[in-house]
């Protein structure tokens, strides 16, 4: 009778493990299931907007076009540039910085820039100055330029007015960013002597 006890005791204890072992195997599927999933969406997410398609920014027409990957034109925007002309040489000179032969810079971050502010010492004070969106670029030797909107600033857009960044009319950034931008995007940044590419034509 004792012995009988004790096998279905074991018999009892040997199905309560294999079924927390089964349970346990199946929570761990389920969260690699929810890992890949998840995975797999931001993967598609980014797919879906880093697709290949480019900003070029003209200096000499003064405007701002992104092309597909197969440099098919997008989108076209007025924009205003640096106050001074010629390549970025040191913080302070009133020039953006033109992307060497080959190596467009590229945006590194998408902000949110709606509550920005910027004395620009024109006896206007500390004012919103930057749009909704304030695309930041990766341009070597330098730091601080992006491509944003004008509050405040829109008459100045297309021109020769900005401390360096590139000002797009405000609901124009919206559109940019909204439509085409991504982190990773590269942007051409035009000499003043550089007219169109073969391909723009």
């Amino acid at each position: 009778m004792m012995k009988k006890a004790l096998s279905l005791l074991m018999v009892c204890v040997l199905a309560m493990g294999l079924s927390t072992h089964a349970t346990a195997q199946k929570k761990a599927a389920a969260r690699k299931t929810a890992r890949t999933t998840k995975t797999t969406t931001k993967s598609t997410a980014f797919k879906s907007k880093g697709n290949g398609s480019f900003i070029v920014i003209s200096k000499k027409d003064l405007n701002l076009r992104v092309y597909s990957k197969d440099s098919t034109l997008l989108a076209e925007y007025p924009c205003c540039l640096s106050k001074n002309k010629g390549d970025k040489q040191r913080k302070g000179d009133m020039r953006t910085p033109e992307s060497p032969q080959g190596k467009p810079f590229k945006i590194t971050a998408i902000q949110d820039a709606s509550t920005w502010r910027h004395d620009f010492k024109d006896g206007r004070g500390n004012i919103k100055a930057y749009g909704h969106w304030f695309l930041r670029l990766l341009t070597p030797g330098h730091s601080g330029i992006g491509i944003h909107g004008s509050t405040n600033n829109e008459n100045s857009v297309p021109g020769r007015a900005s401390e360096g960044c590139i000002r797009l009319r405000d609901q124009d950034i919206i559109t940019l960013k909204e439509k085409y931008a991504y982190v990773g995007m590269p942007v051409i940044i035009k000499s003043e002597s550089q007219g169109l590419y073969p391909w723009e034509k």
